[in-house]
């Protein structure tokens, strides 16, 4: 067994923060392939979102905030590579299957290291950032609090995502998010 991330969608947000949203349940790499040779600064709002925080779910190529770390069988891991070297040559146009295989894997193989140290059900999230011309990623995982004072089944052992606190980076800088202003800006 190798542990594989999973997009997961704790709250419809992603619907509307992305252009595509992943569709919960996919197999989930970081996808900043998908930035290539694209000015960051250029991209359009809901394209940014993507860059900073987007997992890319590899059926879809849609992004999703957060993925949870998930078992996978070697078969489940092979499909995986197969179906992404399908959609680099359907959707980037990688010449043939052949040709993008390598690259799937490397992909796939990066995200089963994310996995490699985290329990199956831990949550992964993503900042991306351009720094002097380099694409610079952070991971963080997030866990329930054990202290949460409910579990809700449906989230297959995540609870609100408001009660999801812990992080394993203490020396992240504090974020803000405006809630009513993002209501406001469609």
């Amino acid at each position: 067994m190798v542990k594989l991330p999973r997009t997961i969608r704790m709250d419809p947000s992603d619907t509307f923060v992305f252009d595509n949203a992943a569709e919960p349940g996919e197999w989930a790499v970081a996808g900043t392939f998908l930035f290539h040779g694209r000015r960051v600064d250029d991209l359009p709002r809901k394209q940014r979102n993507a860059f900073r925080s987007g997992f890319a779910g590899i059926e879809s190529f849609g992004f999703s905030t957060l993925a949870v770390v998930a078992e996978a069988t070697a078969e489940e891991e092979d499909a995986a590579i197969e179906q992404l070297a399908a959609r680099l040559v359907d959707r980037l146009g990688a010449p043939d299957r052949e040709t993008a295989r390598p690259a799937a894997r490397e992909e796939i193989a990066f995200a089963a290291e994310l996995c490699r140290d985290h329990a199956v059900g831990t949550l992964l999230a993503l900042h991306r950032t351009e720094e002097d011309g380099q694409v610079r990623e952070r991971f963080r995982t997030l866990r329930q609090r054990a202290d949460t004072p409910f579990a809700d089944p449906s989230m297959r052992g995540h609870g609100k995502a408001f009660f999801i606190v812990e992080t394993d980076e203490e020396d992240e800088p504090e974020e803000h998010l405006d809630l009513a202003s993002l209501g406001s800006r469609r």
